[in-house]
């Protein structure tokens, strides 16, 4: 399985990006999707998650009411529709899969490659 993560950016504070993650092989109901990011020097963390089949949604706190994950079964792909964007949003975004859902990205088994998304003050 190979995902393709692509949309980043240099947006300015308040700013939109809509961040994309194509996926090679079909995407099963019981799978979920999810982004997550990484800051320079710091650990790789969840943003957001998307259960395929039934479109259950999970967020950080700190991107609640900002960011939506959405997906296209059609098109197996997932998105994630970042507003009202922080500098501290700053990272390298990577889509991930994985079997169930966690917030542990040791528990996603397929990523991206990932894309950079630079929000300047």
């Amino acid at each position: 399985v190979q995902l393709q993560a692509s949309g980043g950016g240099l947006v300015q504070t308040g700013g939109s990006l809509r961040l994309s993650c194509a996926a090679s092989a079909r995407t099963y109901s019981s799978h979920v999707m999810g982004w997550f990011r990484q800051a320079p020097g710091q650990e790789r963390l969840f943003v957001a998650a998307i259960r395929w089949g039934t479109g259950a949604t999970y967020y950080t706190d700190s991107v609640k009411g900002r960011f939506t994950i959405s997906r296209d079964k059609a098109d197996n792909t997932l998105y994630l529709q970042m507003d009202s964007l922080k500098p501290e949003d700053t990272a390298v975004y990577y889509c991930a899969r994985a079997n169930r859902y966690d917030t542990a990205a040791s528990n996603y088994d397929y990523w991206g490659q990932g894309t950079l998304v630079t929000v300047s003050s």
